[in-house]
Parts: C-alpha cells; structure tokens; sequence
C-alpha cells in the first residue's frame, strides 16, 4: 500500500458520499433548466464570475465595464490562478477555456472535501470528518461547488493548507497558503490561520526542548512563503493601475465592494422590516447571522485548534461585514468550513439511520434549492 492509499481509504466514504450529493445536485439542475428552457451547462459555466474568470484566461487582464452611474468594473478584482488553471487546461485539451474552469472546479470540489475531511479528523476522529464533508456538500449554496467558480479550488487549497499547519509540514502549508493567496481575496484568512499555527508552535517549543534545526528552518520559510500570493498580486495590481499599493482597493470599489464593519449589510436587514413578507426575509438573515456566530463559540468551546479559529474568523468577519453583494454572503461564507464541525459531532451522536434520514433530507433540499437558485435573476 502506498503512503496516498492508506488515506484516501480512511476518506473514501467521505469522498463517495460527497460525490453522491454533488451528482444529485447535478440532476436536480439539469431536469429543472430544462423544464424552464435553460442549458444547466451555461449556468455552471457562463454566467456572472464565471465569465469574468473566462475573459481573464482568454484576452489577460485590462477588461473593465463602465456602468451608467460611474462605476467601473475591472477584471482586475479576479484573482489569477483559476484564469491560469484554465487556460493550461485549454492548451493541454480540447477544452473551452469555460469548460476547462468546469473541470478545474469538479477536480477541486473533491480535493476540498478530501481537505475537509482530513482536517476535521485530525480535530475530532473519523466519523466527524465523514459528517463534516457530507454537511459542506449540503449546503444550500452547494451547486457553487459544480460551478466555475473559484469557491471550490480556493477551499482545496485552504484546507489542506491548514492541515498541513496543524500536522507542522510548513513548506507545504505555506506553500499553498501562496495559492490560496492567489485564488481569492480571502486567502488573506489563509495566511492568518498559517501564521498563528507558526506563531504558537514557536512558543510550545520554545517552553519545552527546542526544536532541531532543520524544523526552525522549514517553519520560517513557511512563514515568509504564506503571504506571497495575495501581497505579489496586489502590488502588481497597484503598479498596473499606477496607485501603488492601495490600488487594488480602489479596483474593489469600482464594484462598490469594500469593508464597513457590516454597516452597510446591517441597513440592508433593517430595510426588511419596512414591509410584509419581506419581514420574513429579515427575520430569516438575522437567524441565519445568529446560527453562524453561535457555531462559531461552539466551535471555541469545543476545543478547535487556533489556526482553525483564525481562519474561520476571518473568513466570517470579510463575508459578513463586506459592503455590497448581499445576496452572495452566503456563498462568501461556503470556505468557512469548520463551522460545520459542531453540527458534524451532534450527527455523530445519532444513531446512523436517523443520521442517515437527516443528511439525506437535507441534500434533497439542497438541490432542489440550488437548481431554483441557479435558475434565478441575479448572481450567486
């Protein structure tokens, strides 16, 4: 048996059952564009990101629309490595630059789950680590997953980043906490979670014997290689549009995106209240903001490692207090992924038919959500 066999074993009823539900998915989409006239592969492949990601990996960056009210949308705002990701597959296949993100997307979709799976046993044994990536393949947002989105490739990369913090492999971790750095603004959260593993397995070996050499060594370059994605292309960015540093923030505001504290999303609720039934839509926001927070304490009382909390805490505070795109906070949310540890460990604590019942409902709702969704007006 091979050093990849033995785990990809432990995690075969995680990955199977993950595929399970993306394919369910999957099916549930196609028969519902159908029935409304629509192709669930352009709605996978060509709409709202996906085509930005598509421009930028056939004609390179320097795109931008001009909207009537003076806002200007660069592709400046898209990360590179799924554009990059995409054209190799292209150059090496028959593929579509669209379709080659489709594939890159499926691919990464797994490696995610493996990651999660990986991460969420080290934490709590094997049987969460199943339930973690079955819950992440459940949710409501989960056709994102199947999509040519940077969500999935963005949460490969984070998750066996951390795992590779947590388990002290620091090349691989900062490695592609660089990676990660270069798929999503987010990966921000990355270096985070990268650097306070670092920062406190210097402090644990500083009170106990020293560690070797060799290991100071591979924890520094970690260290210093975390951050190198996300700062080498803001800076290029900054350079590009000529305002230094800073520029990529003025690229996030031509799409009226920044970072408000959650002000701007806070008026967005309150201007529920002003009507019935969108009331209703408030009341469910705020439950929903409530049950993230409240898993995020749980996941403190339960003991999650820093690094985890880090990462969670960032990922959370950038979706929630960002200032625009409302409706996409829940995807934005969809790489916080030990969130859904608690809720892992309460199914672990039901007999496995009831279990069972549970994840299953859940996944047909799930589908059905996504193919309505998906189908909808405005982006995911």
């Amino acid at each position: 048996m091979t050093d990849l066999e033995a785990p990809l074993r432990r995690a075969a009823p995680a990955l199977l059952g993950y595929a399970a539900v993306r394919a369910l998915g999957l099916v549930v989409l196609a028969v519902w564009s159908a029935a409304r006239g629509k192709s669930a592969h352009t709605l996978l492949t060509a709409r709202w990101d996906a085509l930005w990601y598509t421009r930028v990996a056939d004609l390179g960056y320097g795109y931008e629309v001009r909207l009537p009210n003076g806002d200007v949308h660069s592709n400046l705002a898209f990360f590179p490595l799924l554009p990059w990701l995409e054209r190799l597959m292209h150059a090496v296949s028959p593929l579509s630059y669209a379709d080659g993100g489709l594939v890159v997307s499926l691919l990464a979709s797994l490696a995610a789950a493996w990651g999660i799976f990986a991460v969420a046993e080290h934490v709590h044994g094997r049987t969460a680590g199943v339930y973690a990536v079955l819950l992440w393949a459940v949710l409501p947002v989960g056709i994102v997953q199947s999509m040519a989105y940077s969500e999935s490739l963005f949460t490969a990369l984070a998750a066996w980043s951390l795992y590779a913090a947590l388990t002290g492999r620091w090349l691989t971790a900062g490695s592609l906490a660089l990676l990660a750095g270069l798929t999503r603004p987010v990966g921000l959260a990355v270096v985070a979670a990268v650097w306070a593993a670092g920062v406190t397995s210097f402090v644990r070996d500083r009170s106990t014997a020293p560690a070797p050499g060799a290991r100071n060594w591979r924890r520094a370059l970690g260290l210093v290689l975390a951050p190198l994605g996300a700062a080498g292309y803001v800076l290029w960015v900054g350079h590009r549009t000529g305002k230094g540093p800073l520029g990529y923030l003025d690229v996030q505001a031509g799409w009226r995106n920044g970072f408000d504290g959650g002000a701007a999303f806070a008026r967005f609720v309150g201007e529920k209240f002003t009507s019935f039934p969108s009331a209703l839509a408030g009341v469910g926001l705020i439950a929903g903001v409530g049950l993230v927070l409240w898993l995020y304490v749980v996941g403190v009382r339960q003991g999650q490692p820093l690094p985890l909390l880090v990462y969670t805490g960032v990922v959370t505070a950038l979706a929630l207090c960002a200032s625009s795109y409302f409706g996409s906070k829940p995807r934005l949310l969809m790489p916080a992924f030990p969130l859904l540890f608690p809720l892992a460990l309460a199914l672990v604590r039901l007999r496995i038919p009831r279990s069972a019942w549970v994840v299953g409902g859940v996944a047909v709702a799930s589908a059905v959500y996504g193919a309505f969704w998906l189908n909808g007006t405005g982006p995911p």
